[in-house]
């Protein structure tokens, strides 16, 4: 296969899949489930999407802003506690159980208590489940990207007496930095699906979650699905920054 070829197929394939996945929505639209359709055609989402734009908008503006300070955060705590980690030892051995504990902490039991314990009015409950959703990713590739360097690697940086700052600047940091923006990336896709999971399961009356909740319970389905493509969107939107900034750290680390 020819590099132009490949490039084509780039562009061909999700064209294709993109076509594929109407013709299959407009099937689904023309199923009767009783006095409705199955799902709402196209053409009524896309309606009730930019009739509705400036309110998506904001509410889209809300659960971005939870997903970024939950990614943010859970990213700090998951860089630091990767450094300790990998420095000592005993603490990893603590820490590993904890880890797979969170990993598996279901966000959907989580909201309401963090909802009681904060208030119904306040998104800090929001923002700790996409943190917590945030914080696994990147701590287990930091971890794994911290260990990368070879032992042959640091002796020879010891052998030109290179201190510690110097050793992590020069070696640890760089090699990891590849691991650091993949954790980021996987985190990116999970904060915000953590973010619409908290905001289904109640809070403050805003955010994409709560109205898909709301206009699915009340009947408005072409606008519950104008809610789901506005998620989509975001979570595309955070997926495509962090994809641009490993591909800016890989080629500048092959440099």
């Amino acid at each position: 296969m020819t590099a132009s070829t490949e490039r084509l197929l780039r562009i061909v394939a999700p064209v294709v899949a993109g076509l594929l996945l109407l013709l299959a929505w407009l099937g689904l639209s023309l199923i009767p489930t009783g006095r409705a359709r199955l799902v709402p055609g196209p053409v009524e989402v896309l309606s009730a999407f930019f009739a509705n734009l400036g309110i998506i908008a904001e509410d889209a503006l809300v659960t971005g802003g939870n997903a970024l300070v939950g990614l943010v955060a859970g990213t700090v705590v998951g860089v630091l506690l990767a450094g300790v980690a990998a420095w000592l030892r005993p603490v990893d051995a603590m820490v590993a159980p904890v880890v797979a504990a969170i990993a598996v902490v279901p966000i959907v039991a989580l909201t309401p208590i963090l909802n009681t314990m904060f208030g119904a009015s306040s998104q800090f409950g929001r923002e700790i489940v996409a943190g917590i959703a945030s914080f696994v990713p990147v701590f287990v590739n930091v971890l794994r990207g911290l260990r990368q360097a070879r032992p042959v690697q640091r002796d020879l940086f010891t052998a030109y007496a290179a201190s510690g700052s110097q050793q992590f600047r020069k070696l640890t940091f760089p090699t990891a930095l590849p691991y650091l923006v993949t954790g980021v990336r996987i985190a990116s896709s999970l904060a915000v699906i953590s973010a619409l999971v908290a905001e289904y399961f109640g809070g403050p009356a805003d955010g994409l979650g709560t109205a898909i909740a709301g206009y699915s319970k009340s009947g408005n389905a072409a606008l519950a699905w104008a809610y789901v493509g506005a998620s989509i969107v975001l979570g595309l939107i955070f997926f495509l920054v962090t994809v641009l900034l490993e591909r800016l750290t890989t080629r500048r680390n092959s440099s």
